[in-house]
């Protein structure tokens, strides 16, 4: 289909967006774009459980096999910006299947790895494909679907999609393991992909023919990169060897330097990887900082949990992965009631009251002792915790999308993703080292679960530097002109 006939399909769809219903076309694309990005999130947890297998099978030494973990988060987060502009430059169908078939060969690969090193190399490589795939899936709803209703219900649908493939990952990892072997947990990738290449081919419109007339900004990606990778290494060095440590202060300086680059660059070049145009949208620069705060909650809940039920209660990986159905299936609940609560709040109004219940759920969360059990000390908080998180997803991204041209929008959601990644690297960071801040061996899940609460009352007062619905539409309009 080309492009002037997905434009037409569009239009001819608009009588059903207006009643909230999507048309077929439509629900397809959704639907291909929330099982890509299944996929991306569901990879950076699948491997958690499956890590004492792995190293038995492959003989990792300790040290080896965090890399399993880090390698895939290190260049999923220190690519996201480039890939969402390769979208805008080269074509969201283009960056979208080579994206798909980049992770999923990794994946087969990676899945009959025999060594240490390949296994490595290959999640890194599935991070690069994941940093091409998670912008473009945001990118083609929001192109598909217009601003409005339509848009929010789309943007809902991947929000819990999305929620529920970072929840599934231990469950569907320990699943895997238990059933058939470690290996499937990368294998399980080939045919799903293969699928979703073959629907991407068919369902996507065919990118226009001009569209690679763009230059990429080579000097821009390059310090963009090397930034970003910088400060999630200098970040994830100061869980092992301290902030004063000599790795943690180098990634964090060379991130520094970079990003500063970075930013006086794009101020001059004549085509950006950053459109500074784009940045100085207030829905934008606000969404992401408030963007940065939420996403510091999201892997917190998970990892610390997940220490908890399995250190305190001493659960097994599996029953781990049952423990967090309750607020898998409470998160995904809550981002589809989300569209019909902003109906009445507006997207500022459901921000600051979704954080606010997430405050209080974690405050809930923090009474839990050594001597708590599931139903007394987990299962009250989990649904407050995760009702408050699995609406406030959806109002950022609402309002971040709402604000930038259709061509800057890979860099939007380039972006977007992450602000996202970085604002659980560093919440993670630095709640784990205030969880062993007495220095004894035991973490204090009190301390981590209040901070974490002050972190969600911070996205609450962010959320006040929004702009009100028409406010932002007049804002954007006048910085378009």
């Amino acid at each position: 289909m080309g492009h002037h006939e997905a434009c037409a399909a569009d239009g001819s769809a608009e009588t059903g967006a207006e009643a909230g219903l999507l048309a077929p076309r439509q629900a397809a694309l959704l639907w291909l774009a929330c099982a890509a990005q299944f996929m991306v999130v569901l990879d950076v947890s699948v491997v958690n459980v499956a890590l004492p297998s792995i190293q038995s099978a492959l003989g990792f030494d300790a040290a080896g096999l965090q890399w399993v973990v880090g390698s895939y988060a290190l260049v999923f987060a220190g690519f996201l910006l480039l890939g969402g502009r390769l979208a805008d430059l080269y074509g969201r169908r283009r960056v979208f299947v080579w994206g798909l078939a980049l992770f999923s060969v990794s994946s087969l690969v990676g899945g009959l790895a025999t060594g240490p090193g390949l296994l490595i190399a290959m999640r890194a490589v599935q991070g690069l494909g994941a940093a091409k795939l998670a912008p473009a899936t945001l990118t083609i709803l929001t192109t598909t679907f217009r601003e409005g209703p339509i848009r929010t219900k789309a943007l809902a649908i991947w929000t819990a999609v999305s929620s529920a493939g970072g929840a599934a990952g231990n469950l569907i990892g320990g699943v895997l393991t238990d059933a058939l072997s470690w290996r499937w947990i990368l294998l399980i990738n080939v045919p799903i992909g293969a699928v979703a290449v073959v629907a991407a081919l068919r369902l996507l419109p065919s990118d226009r023919s001009g569209m690679t007339s763009g230059r990429l900004d080579v000097p821009g990606a390059v310090l963009a990169t090397l930034g970003v990778t910088a400060l999630v290494y200098g970040v994830n060095q100061a869980g092992t060897h301290g902030w004063a440590g000599p790795t943690t202060l180098t990634g964090l300086a060379v991130g520094a330097v970079a990003l500063t680059a970075f930013a006086a660059m794009e101020a001059r070049h004549a085509a950006p990887l950053m459109p500074p145009r784009l940045v100085r949208l207030r829905p934008i620069w606000a969404g992401n900082v408030t963007m940065l705060l939420a996403g510091g909650c999201f892997i917190l809940m998970w990892y610390f949990l997940s220490l908890y039920m399995q250190e305190v209660l001493h659960y097994e990986a599996l029953a781990t992965g049952v423990g967090f159905l309750p607020h898998t299936l409470v998160g995904i609940a809550a981002a589809r009631l989300a569209p019909a609560v902003m109906e009445r709040t507006g997207a500022r109004g459901l921000i600051v009251i979704s954080a606010l219940v997430s405050a209080l759920g974690f405050l809930w969360q923090s009474a839990i002792s050594t001597d708590s059990g599931y139903l007394d000390g987990l299962l009250g908080p989990a649904i407050v915790m995760s009702a408050g998180m699995g609406l406030l997803i959806t109002p950022i991204t609402t309002t971040v999308t709402s604000g930038s041209h259709e061509q800057d929008a890979g860099a939007a959601s380039g972006l977007m993703n992450t602000t996202r990644q970085l604002g659980g690297v560093i919440g993670l960071a630095a709640l784990v080292t205030l969880a062993t801040a007495d220095g004894g061996p035991d973490l204090s899940y009190t301390r981590v679960f209040v901070a974490t609460a002050a972190v969600c009352g911070g996205v609450a007062v962010m959320a006040l530097a929004l702009p009100a619905p028409q406010a932002g539409r007049d804002e954007t309009a006048a910085m378009r002109r």
